[in-house]
């Protein structure tokens, strides 16, 4: 059976690239997607499936009941888009000044829908259920899966499967890692009180351009000092604001940031640390501060027994030269959220062919991938259900 359904996801391949570009021409940022959860809704209804709209805000939540006894395989996609004026020279370039598909969700959609469609033609003879979820929302914390969840969408699921396509890795190839895969994500955010005055007289003032700096160099130590070398952390100040004239000391500055980590216990050091010195930089120098730190996704962990399921198919399907384990990155991904509730993993699918210029990372005006990325996830998320269903204990 299963290779009569991957053989019927490659014959309605040109209707996935169909949706997949209409989403691209079309995209919707994060909270606000509106015509994208109607296209996928009523795709889906149009299979025959139980469809529930407006999970947890925006969300779309499909089930497949299959005529054969089994257990419940859930599959996650998401469909928001990025405040990214894209700059691609395609035919499918994107509509919406200031807004694209600089991620590849659209590629996961289109996918999922796919791997809907095909199995909607055989469910009589399929086993178990499968939950298609397509989330609102993954680029912007708080995110959407967590109120998806809450919303049920997990509920009476017993694995879970998620996927992103990745533009630096070459098509035709699939990464996975256990374990801690993904970081968790906070932001952090600190304003400093001096007192301005005259760029002439800087022994009248508390200048709040220097003290920002000073911190700035201080938070360095953090990671390198403070951190178990053994332990990833990242701490960035990625903006920093102060002043408008040449001879005026400015009378604020603030700092943005973001942590990334995996370990729990260096998250909760690091947010300390980061007011312990700027209490310390700005009473030192006579300033005052104010801080704030928003912890975003949680660290991703990839459950070992789903990711070597995973590994194995993957092998199965392209060769073991083409499936290979990666480090952990340092990015953030919400899909945690579902991984804290049930076995899973989540693992990444190469979509770089410079041939067709597919070779910018993510986030990038000119970012594109292989749209062919959709038949491989397509067919593994299909071994995988498969391969659950029959050898899960």
């Amino acid at each position: 059976m299963l290779s009569t359904v991957m053989k019927r996801l490659e014959e309605i391949y040109p209707e996935l690239v169909e949706f997949r570009r209409d989403l691209h021409m079309y995209p919707e940022l994060s909270f606000h997607e509106v015509n994208t959860p109607l296209k996928i809704a009523q795709f889906l209804t149009n299979l025959g499936l139980e469809v529930r709209t407006q999970v947890g805000g925006r969300g779309v939540v499909a089930t497949l009941k299959g005529g054969k006894p089994g257990k419940t395989v859930a599959l996650r996609a998401d469909f928001d888009a990025l405040p990214i004026q894209d700059e691609k020279d395609v035919p499918y370039k994107s509509k919406v000044p200031g807004v694209m598909h600089a991620c590849g969700h659209d590629i996961h959609t289109a996918g999922l829908l796919g791997v809907a469609k095909v199995l909607s033609e055989v469910r009589e003879e399929w086993p178990g259920n499968v939950v298609f979820i397509h989330q609102f929302a993954e680029e912007l914390a708080p995110g959407g899966a967590m109120p998806m969840i809450e919303d049920g969408c997990l509920e009476g699921v017993d694995v879970i499967y998620g996927v992103h396509v990745w533009s630096t890795m070459p098509y035709g190839t699939i990464s996975v890692k256990d374990g801690y895969t993904m970081a968790a994500a906070d932001e952090f955010e600190v304003e400093i009180q001096g007192k301005g005055g005259h760029g002439a007289t800087p022994h009248l003032t508390v200048d709040s351009l220097v003290v920002g700096s000073q911190l700035v160099l201080n938070l360095q130590q953090i990671v390198s000092r403070k951190v178990d070398p053994l332990k990833p952390a990242v701490v960035t100040v990625g903006s920093f604001h102060s002043g408008e004239a040449f001879n005026v000391i400015p009378n604020t500055a603030s700092l943005k940031g973001t942590v990334r980590t995996f370990d729990e216990d260096v998250r909760e050091l690091i947010e300390k640390e980061i007011e312990a010195l700027t209490k310390a930089t700005c009473e030192g120098a006579g300033a005052g501060y104010s801080y704030r730190y928003s912890r975003g996704y949680p660290a991703l962990w990839n459950h070992p027994e789903e990711t070597d399921r995973v590994e194995r198919l993957a092998k199965d399907l392209l060769g073991a030269a083409q499936v290979n384990r990666m480090a952990p990155i340092m990015g953030g991904e919400d899909f945690a959220y579902y991984l804290q509730k049930v076995p899973g993993t989540f693992f990444f699918v190469g979509g770089g062919n410079p041939e067709i210029g597919a070779s910018y990372p993510h986030h990038h005006p000119k970012f594109n991938v292989d749209e062919r990325s959709m038949l491989i996830t397509g067919k593994l998320f299909l071994a995988a259900i498969l391969d659950y269903q029959e050898n899960s204990k």
